[in-house]
């Protein structure tokens, strides 16, 4: 099941825009590559481009060294799971039903699924502790649940490569830690290539092995932890004051608040800061 991943000059056009441009990445057998950047750099556009979603102008795209090329969507699919960041939920279908659809790409056109498909449901499920949830409707489900079932989903396509977009949005700092701890277990076991997007910078340089920076749809800087969460890096294309510190051998990102002072000059006789007005009668 393990497979490395290369992607070269990967470029995506929509109605004019150049979403991607000239993108190169590769993930060895079994690696976790993170991808970060600021909002609108093209991280979603990238693995959705990967998973066949979007159709790239230019570029390569292979696994196992095999070119994905006119591969056919079902085809691909076999090869790239795609959890999307906000994944469809029909509330009254049933967790077992929803992660079933996780075989489709196995099933032939007008086939139904067979007992090794029900058996692949199961065991993803109970990988994730969600067996218990089988017969639950998604819409009762808290978000730590949705995240575990959707993952299950994503799992029973048996996939070579994972492609997590924003695994940790609206998750508390345990769920994170617990989503995250799940995916680099199952990466291990199964020999997963892991391909991933992340807001939360500090996680990021904690579990994967290399990130890539996007910004403006290009890669801005790409090796470990240690080479891209950097103050100038991070400052420059994220527009903000950035301090990296480390802690217990973790690089932790904190931004900075630019200091704000306010000086009584600024404030004309009779005027008053907001925060008094509230008090004034009438």
């Amino acid at each position: 099941m393990t497979a490395p991943l290369a992607v070269r000059g990967l470029q995506v056009v929509i109605e004019g825009h150049r979403l991607l441009d000239g993108v190169d990445l590769s993930v060895d057998a079994g690696g976790w590559l993170c991808v970060v950047g600021p909002n609108g750099a093209g991280k979603t556009t990238l693995l959705r481009a990967l998973a066949g979603l979007v159709r790239p102008a230019a570029g390569s795209i292979e696994v196992g060294g095999a070119s994905l090329d006119g591969l056919p969507r079902r085809r691909r699919a076999a090869l790239l799971a795609l959890m999307p960041q906000e994944p469809v939920l029909p509330p009254a279908t049933r967790v077992r039903d929803y992660v079933l659809l996780g075989r489709t790409p196995h099933l032939s056109r007008f086939a139904g699924e067979q007992p090794h498909d029900l058996a692949v449901a199961h065991r993803a499920l109970e990988q994730l502790d969600a067996l218990g949830l089988a017969e639950r409707e998604l819409g009762g489900l808290s978000g730590g649940e949705r995240k575990r079932v959707v993952m299950a989903r994503v799992l029973a396509q048996e996939a070579a490569v994972l492609l997590l977009d924003e695994p940790t949005a609206a998750l508390d700092p345990g769920h994170q830690l617990e989503v995250l701890e799940l995916v680099d277990q199952l990466r291990h076991a199964h020999g997963l290539t892991v391909v991933s997007t992340m807001h939360e910078l500090t996680l990021a340089g904690q579990f994967a092995d290399r990130l890539v920076l996007l910004d403006g749809g290009r890669v801005v800087v790409a090796g470990t932890a240690d080479e891209v969460l950097r103050d100038e890096h991070l400052a420059r294309h994220y527009g903000t004051a950035v301090r990296v510190v480390e802690a217990d051998g973790v690089r932790l990102v904190v931004a900075l608040r630019s200091p704000r002072v306010t000086k009584p000059e600024q404030f004309e006789q009779g005027d008053a800061p907001v925060s008094d007005l509230s008090n004034r009668s009438g």
